[in-house]
């Protein structure tokens, strides 16, 4: 029994056993084919289901399924992936009866149906095919070319193309197809000889018989073959053979194999296309030779394939008209044939360009090939002889075009003739396998001798043709290619199944758990116990394959014997007990799975297990493959293998262990006299029986634990710590005895597999070990190796490399440790290979001496495993050195190949690989450096796992290319430079303009109305890009529109009258009008600088319609009826702002001149207010400078209030901070402050003095110019009168005065020079909280002296109306300066008494001050806005969500509720300018917690206290500063909130809450999310204005300054 200990030794597991069935065969009988149809058309839908068997539906099925259960087949192939990522599942073509089940797997799931389809008659053969839609037909490469992958489908007279794209061919055959291959260019067909075709006579030519079709719509052409002759000429001629049977077709190498019934014998042709000379020569073979047996012609073939009489339908058989096409054709008398035969040749030229549809019948076939098989007639013979034989090429020409031959067959190999041979030797079972170390085998399997042939075959070194060896035969019933482990299993006609690589034999194959004896087989899986003979190929072997002999199986060697039967070692171990189950075929292997088929009719499907499951030991593998003589590679990887894939085999984490030992153990180590080697675990190898006794725990200890402890890795770790030494800790020298004890004798046994290669594979797995540590990844894998090269590097005595691993790893690496030694007289007998280098390299050394600029050589490099090295070495010497040719192939200079003399085809194809094209538009070395990696295929997550000192210079020059990519970079690039946005934009870009994913598709009716809403020169490519996943911009738009008529929804109730109904829809018309005025503003952000206008046409100023649609008959509803009282000039500011927000579009850079402001002046008078607005954005673009002064002059003349307003303000921007004299004049015209006190009064409007004052401080923004802040600062508290002057609306001109003060010195702090005498901080603190009025100094003092006749104020200042302006004025003065003394003179009261002082709004501006002031204590969080409120706020306000209210009498609730919620609004508005535009997370979050705590304030039971109106305010500027943190983000939170607050109408809504929460809106998409906010002092003067908190209560509202300005872009 040894031989059996010997064979269980190098057995190999298969894992993974499941029974399997067809997954179509199931899906099948589910399916509604066409037998089921018709049932269902006849019958009743309710008797559909009826229990009467024949009749109904399930009935049908079995009647279709005992008949089709004959007819099924299937074949399976490797997933395809639509992506191109690595997928592992199969796919599963099924066919029966009429049906064709294409089924895929998926990560998840096994197999699911892809699709299904159901043809006319039974279907033949199914298979898959890639057609190459290319539009040049000649041979080039054709990786380029774009591929329709398709099922076709073959019946008995057409054929049924479906691609996945979704478009449906149907060909018809001009012939009976005995077979269709798919090959590399298209479909190949091979014409079955009927047995009713007599052998053509002397003078007809024979018929070709195999065809080629290249796509769904092209023609079906002959092949053409080409084979040497023995004179050396090959010639060319139609394929016509009918000894010849396509046996196999391989598409990469496109070869065939053919086997010629008639000798015997089997053949190799490469299959390409024809070279055109080769097409002319079969198409002129007439000409050249006139004797009969040549008259291949192009027009007697032509004339063959393409006469047929009219009346032949296509499916009928193509002789049954044989008489008359036959007489009508051939006949030289009839000189009018061609007006009776239909021939369709002009057809023959419709391109692939026209429809399918069209092309479905035009080919078909039958009108073109008539394959009749009666001899030809004798006129016809007569006629090829008659002197005038040369006619017959013009014969047919204007009618007939050649066919011309589209593929050629060369003639490669033919095996080589045996006597023995039997006639019927045809190869059942053909295949192409590669062995571990890479050679290909083609093997056929000749099932009547038993034999599997191998012919070993490789690649000519130019790549043209391939070369065929010798040919090796193996005993075999059946065999089939493990393609992912390059191995073949062989199933000997002993029964075992034996795995092979290439010709060497591995080891059995052990199945666990093939089902015992065939009795519980058929309890387990009961399958129908009809043999599935039918199923398989046809196979002769199957009847005589039942004698005892065979029926041995898989685990047993052969026992010649029967008595030996019992014997109970051998039942013992045996799977399947003898009764019948062996294994019959082998079939299907998809990657490294197959199928085998039992001889009970059962199949189960097992898996090969792979060469290494770890990729330490996969790259170890390769790299000792790599550096090894193939011969010997391949017995190391078989006995690894065997040792690997032994039953029980190793798990994960043991895998490297038991590589190592096996390793070392070849190259003569005894592994088990080794110490570190002798403490290997192999838990995964323990048999499982073995391990839990094992296992079992004594219940004491043992002083092994203890012994155990010390070897442990952890305690070796531990004590040589550096920290041991210096802690003078004394090792335990415990374990240090035994290892004495092995190192006396340790010697290597020169006589092993490896010994002579030791060097070798030392210095390659110490290449391997510095491409590890070049991934990150790997570190575990890192130490591991380094022990191994530890070992082998001080048996080799190299002092160098030990010191190199003790530098890497000092506590892994000893400084004494076991040597083994190795006898002098072997040492010569080892082979140092010529590129082992005493030094050892290290690449961190080699990019450290390049950096230093040191002279370096050449770092050694294996190809394909070493690749993270190379390209480390190439980009530091293109990126850093500069040297450009490094790329190129001559890369030399800083690699060394290592090779053992590769065949130079490979070294060709690996320079190849990583050659740089020159793409046009890279010029830096930084932009090559990064298309050249992204060809090589290095993605970003390769760039994380470099370590980052290496992946310094690649990260930089990443980084150099970031912020200047080229435009035609291809996508891999963009995303390695992390611009994923310029590969979508490129996707993007190539849609058609509307496609945009924003354009909301509007039916063509509604266009006209769409034009207008002034939002249509957004650029939606680059919103597209930005907000790609969702349609936010759209709800924008529609938010923000103000062109179409609102709906107006109230609801009739009874007792209302018509009258009183249509008072109340036009009430809440008004209310909604509110909102429409508001929009305006928020428009003209989102619109930001998004327009260029065409000088000769004016700017389009979208309408404001103020008009409503009430459902359901959509009337008009208008508040110009006179139904109702609407304010006088409701809309004067609206239209205003919606000239402005017009404006605003016009980008800075337009070119715009005087002549076109002036054109764009509207005829009507109605339309002024929005010229008015228009001027003043022109103003804030910076175009206004370009009007001219007599254009300004005539403006002002007019005296249009609005226009001054607007006029004024706009230079004053355009002019920011110039002390332009010219506009300082201007101004202050305007101003009567600013005049000489003897001067004219003139008669100003006051919303223009307020305008002009505004615009003084912003012409002299940041100057501190001394007189004008003189004259501001007296403007702040200027008093009412004299007599009827200057009683209305004073707080504007009082806080404009304030914000205009605040402009001039901003941010000067105390440092305002020669201005100490103002005294302005103590003067603006005056203001702010009250006092006597000062004595008024100065020019006007006697325009003071007659009081107002309207208002009474005594001599105290007014502080409801300085207060806000001087407030204002001291946050600007000290922006930023975090000056205490002022901060704290802003600081909210802390007494009760103090806080009735104060109007609770002011403590809003009073906090915003202060924290304008600190500005760099301001924090994102909500613990520093609750700390500006004072102690007795917090203690005592009632929580808003608290029902009771406490009671004291001494405190005012409702002042305190409200200061509470004023501060909190302050504090978080500075929180929005201290983080305005920057999008920090902690500020959104906090700011949007404190807005969604308003939101359930403002519906808690006790908001009445707080006053909904403050709650409101509050809320809004929230709302603002949260909407200004996130400017230009379009943040979705945000979003939501102002939907919903456009959404509330009426109650407190008024219109300054609109205009604040769709300026929120405006500033989160400002510019279309192209612009965002700054934080500069300019700027927060800008947003003071625009977002001044007290928010106008109705449109005409002048007391706060609504909107004058708008905030500045970044």
């Amino acid at each position: 029994m040894s031989n059996f200990y010997e064979e269980r030794a190098t057995m190999i597991a298969a894992g993974d056993l499941q029974e399997f069935v067809p997954f179509g065969r199931d899906h099948c009988k589910h399916h509604p084919n066409a037998l089921n149809l018709q049932l269902r058309q006849l019958q009743p839908a309710s008797e559909l289901w009826s229990s009467d068997g024949a009749a109904g539906l399930v009935g049908s099925l079995q009647e279709v399924t005992i008949h089709e259960k004959q007819k099924e087949s299937w074949q399976l192939r490797k997933g395809v992936s639509e992506i191109g990522e690595e997928v592992d599942y199969d796919e599963e073509l099924y066919m029966a009866g009429n049906m064709v089940i294409w089924s895929k797997g998926s990560k998840s799931q096994a197999l699911a149906v892809y699709k299904a389809f159901t043809v006319d008659s039974p279907v033949q053969q199914a298979l898959w095919c890639d057609f190459i839609i290319s539009q040049d037909k000649s041979d080039k490469d054709y990786s380029s070319d774009e591929v329709e992958r398709c099922i076709c489908i073959l019946q008995s007279s057409c054929i049924n193309m479906h691609s996945i794209e979704g478009k449906d061919y149907i060909a018809s055959l001009p012939f009976q197809v005995a077979n269709v291959w798919p090959t590399k260019y298209g479909l190949l067909f091979e014409r079955s000889s009927s047995s009713c075709e007599v052998p053509p006579g002397p003078p007809r030519e024979p018929l070709p018989t195999l065809f080629s079709m290249l796509h769904p719509l092209d023609e079906i052409t002959p092949l053409v073959c080409k084979s040497g002759s023995l004179f050396g000429s090959s010639r060319v001629q139609y394929v016509v053979d009918h000894a010849m049977k396509i046996v196999f077709l391989h598409t990469d190498p496109s070869i065939v194999m053919t086997y010629d019934t008639v000798q015997g014998l089997h053949s190799v042709w490469a299959l390409r296309r024809v070279k055109t000379e080769e097409g002319n020569v079969v198409l002129k073979f007439s000409e050249q030779g006139g004797t009969p047996q040549n008259v291949a012609t192009s027009s007697s073939l032509t004339a063959h394939l393409r006469s047929l009489s009219k009346g032949d339908s296509p499916v009928a058989s193509p002789f049954q008209n044989y008489s008359s096409i036959h007489s009508q054709s051939r006949s030289t008398s009839s000189p009018s044939l061609h007006s009776r035969s239909p021939s369709i040749s002009n057809m023959a030229a419709l391109s692939r360009a026209h429809s399918p549809a069209l092309g479905v019948y035009s080919f078909s076939g039958v009108q073109r090939f008539n394959l009749s098989s009666h001899n030809q007639s004798p006129k016809r013979h007569s006629f090829s002889h008659s002197p005038s034989s040369n006619s017959n090429g013009s014969f047919l020409a204007p009618e007939t075009e050649p066919i011309v031959p589209e593929l050629c067959i060369d003639h490669l190999w033919t095996e080589t003739i045996t006597r023995l041979r039997k006639k019927n030797s045809q190869a059942s079972k053909v295949f192409i396998t590669s062995d571990l170390c890479g050679q290909k085998f083609l093997c056929y399997l000749v099932e009547s001798e038993l034999q599997l042939r191998c012919v070993k075959f490789q690649e000519s070194n130019d790549k043209t043709q391939l070369i065929f060896g010798s040919v090796t035969n193996i005993q075999a019933k059946d065999a089939a290619p493990v393609e992912k482990i390059d191995t073949m299993l062989v199933l000997e006609s002993s029964g075992n199944l034996v795995l092979y690589t290439g010709v060497v034999r591995v080891g059995k194959v052990f199945i666990p758990g093939l089902p015992a004896p065939s009795l519980t087989m058929s309890n387990t899986m009961p399958r129908p116990s009809t043999p599935l003979d039918g199923v398989t190929t046809a196979n002769p072997l199957s009847k005589l394959l039942g004698s005892l002999d065979e029926v041995l199986v898989s685990p047993v060697p052969e026992l010649r014997d029967s008595s030996k039967l019992h014997d109970s070692l051998y039942t013992e171990d045996c799977t399947f007990q003898q009764l019948g189950t062996y294994i019959h075929s082998i079939r299907d292997p998809v990657r490294n799975r197959v199928t085998l088929e039992l001889s009970n009719g059962s199949m189960v499907r097992i898996t090969i297990p792979e060469i290494a499951t770890s990729e330490l030991v996969q790259t170890c593998l390769q790299a000792i493959k790599f550096i090894l003589p193939k011969e010997i590679a391949v017995q190391m990887l078989v006995k690894w293998y065997s040792v690997h894939s032994a039953p029980g085999g190793p798990s994960d984490h043991s895998e490297w262990n038991l590589f190592v030992t096996c390793l070392m153990n070849m190259m003569g180590y005894n592994t088990d006299r080794l110490a570190w080697t002798r403490n290997f675990d192999f838990e995964g190898s323990l048999s499982p029986v073995i391990a839990p006794k094992k296992a079992r725990p004594s219940e004491t200890g043992s002083d092994d634990d203890w012994e155990y402890l010390l070897n442990s890795d952890y305690h070796q770790n531990v004590e040589s710590h550096l920290l041991n030494r210096s802690l003078c800790l004394s090792p335990l020298e415990v374990s240090q005895m035994k290892d004495e004890d092995f190192s006396q004798n340790l010697s290597l046994d020169s006589s092993t597999l490896l010994f002579t290669h030791i060097p070798a594979i030392f210095f390659v797995l110490h290449l391997v070990y510095e491409e590890l540590k070049l991934n990150t990844l790997m570190g575990e894998g890192v130490r591991s190796l380094v022990e191994l090269l530890v070992q082998l590097a001080r048996d080799l005595k190299l002092e160098p490399y030990i010191d190199h691993y003790y530098r890497d790893y000092p506590t892994l690496v000893r400084t004494t440790g076991q040597v083994c030694a190795i006898d002098q007289g072997q040492t010569g007998s080892m082979q140092y290979p010529p590129f082992f280098t005493p030094e050892p390299p290290s690449v961190y050394q080699w990019v450290s001496s390049c950096l230093k600029g040191e002279g370096v050589p050449p770092y050694p490099y294996l190809p394909g495993i070493c690749e993270r090295g190379r390209l480390v070495v190439l980009s530091i010497a293109l990126y850093i050195l500069g040297d450009e040719s490094s790329l190129s192939d001559e890369s030399s200079q800083y690699l060394s190949r290592i090779s053992i003399a590769p065949p130079k085809p490979q070294a060709e194809q690996e320079e190849s690989r990583f050659s740089f094209r020159h793409s046009a538009s890279v010029s830096s070395l930084g932009e090559r450096l990064v298309v050249w990696m992204t060809n090589v295929g290095f993605t970003l997550r390769d760039l994380e796992t470099l370590p980052f000192g290496i992946a310094l210079p690649i990260r930089d020059a990443i980084y150099h290319c970031r912020e200047q990519p080229a435009s035609d970079w291809p996508e891999a690039v963009c995303l390695l430079i992390g611009r994923q946005d310029l590969s979508k934009q490129a996707c993007e870009g190539n849609l058609p303009k509307g496609k945009s994913v924003l354009s909301s598709d509007v039916p063509s009716g509604t266009e006209t109305e769409e034009e207008d809403d002034g939002m249509n020169d957004m650029n939606q490519e680059v919103m597209s890009l930005i907000w790609s996943e969702d349609l936010r911009v759209q709800d924008v738009r529609r938010l923000l529109q103000s062109a179409h008529p609102v709906r107006v929804n109230v609801v009739q109730y009874p007792e209302l009258s018509d009258h009183e109904f249509i008072e109340e829809k036009e009430n809440r018309l008004l209310q909604l009008c509110q909102r429409t005025m508001a929009l305006p503003v928020g428009r003209g952000m989102f619109t930001l600088f998004s327009y260029h206008p065409v000088p000769t046409e004016p700017l389009p100023i979208p309408k404001l319609n103020l008009t409503g649609r009430a459902p359901p008959r959509n009337t008009t509803v208008d508040l110009n009826s006179g139904n109702i009282d609407v304010p006088p000039n409701m809309t004067s500011w609206a239209s205003f702002h919606n000239g402005v927000a017009a404006g605003l579009k016009i980008a800075p850079a337009s070119q715009i001149d005087s002549a076109w402001i002036v054109y764009n002046k509207p005829k009507h008078a109605e339309l002024a207010n929005e010229y008015a607005g228009f001027l003043m954005a022109l103003g804030l673009n910076g175009h206004l400078t370009k009007l001219a002064t007599l254009n300004i002059h005539d403006y002002l003349t007019k005296g249009h209030e609005m226009t001054s307003i607007g006029l004024l303000l706009g230079v004053a921007a355009a002019k920011l901070g110039t002390m332009d004299m010219s506009v300082t004049r201007l101004l202050s015209i305007h101003i009567p402050a600013l005049l000489p006190p003897t001067s004219t009064e003139l008669d100003v409007p006051h919303n223009v003095q307020v305008a002009a004052v505004v615009g003084i401080g912003l012409v002299y923004q940041g100057t501190a110019h001394r007189h004008t802040a003189e004259v501001l600062l007296a403007e702040i508290g200027r008093p009412p009168g004299p007599e009827m002057e200057y009683c209305t609306d004073r707080e504007s001109y009082s806080l404009a005065a304030g914000l205009a003060l605040g402009m001039v010195c901003l941010g000067h702090g105390s440092n305002l020079i020669g201005m100490s005498d103002l005294n302005v901080p103590e003067q603006l603190y005056q203001y702010m909280v009250g006092g006597h009025r000062r004595f008024q100094a100065g020019m006007h003092r006697e325009k003071h002296k007659s009081p107002s006749y309207q208002i009474k104020e005594g001599d105290t200042i007014n502080v409801d109306v300085t207060c806000p302006g001087a407030t204002l004025a001291l946050a600007m003065i000290y922006l930023k300066t975090n000056n205490r003394p002022i901060a704290d003179w802003l600081r909210a009261p802390d007494t009760m008494y103090l806080l009735d002082f104060v109007k609770p709004e002011f403590l809003l501006l009073r906090t915003l001050a202060r924290c304008l002031i600190l500005w760099d204590d301001i924090l994102p969080n909500s613990k520093w806005v609750d700390s500006n409120v004072p102690q007795i706020i917090r203690e005592n306000s009632i929580s808003l969500s608290e029902i009771e209210l406490p009671c004291s009498e001494d405190l005012n609730l409702e002042t305190l509720s409200q200061a509470h919620v004023y501060i909190i609004a302050g504090a978080c508005l500075s929180l929005g300018f201290r983080f305005a535009g920057s999008e920090n997370l902690s500020a959104f979050n906090c700011l949007h917690k404190f807005a969604k705590d308003f939101m359930t304030y403002l519906s808690a039971p006790n908001a009445s206290v707080t006053g909904p109106y403050n709650l409101e305010t509050c809320l809004s500027v929230v709302l603002l500063s949260l909407a200004m943190v996130m400017a230009g983000s379009g943040n979705l939170k945000v979003l939501q909130l102002c939907r919903f607050l456009h959404m509330k109408t009426g109650g407190e809504m008024n219109y300054g809450f609109h205009l604040a929460h769709h300026m929120a809106l405006g500033l989160l998409f400002l510019g279309g999310g192209r612009y965002s906010l700054s934080t500069s002092n300019s700027s927060i003067a800008a947003l003071l204005c625009a977002l001044y908190p007290h928010f106008p209560a109705h449109s005409t509202d002048n007391r706060a300054l609504s909107g004058m300005s708008k905030p500045k872009k970044n």
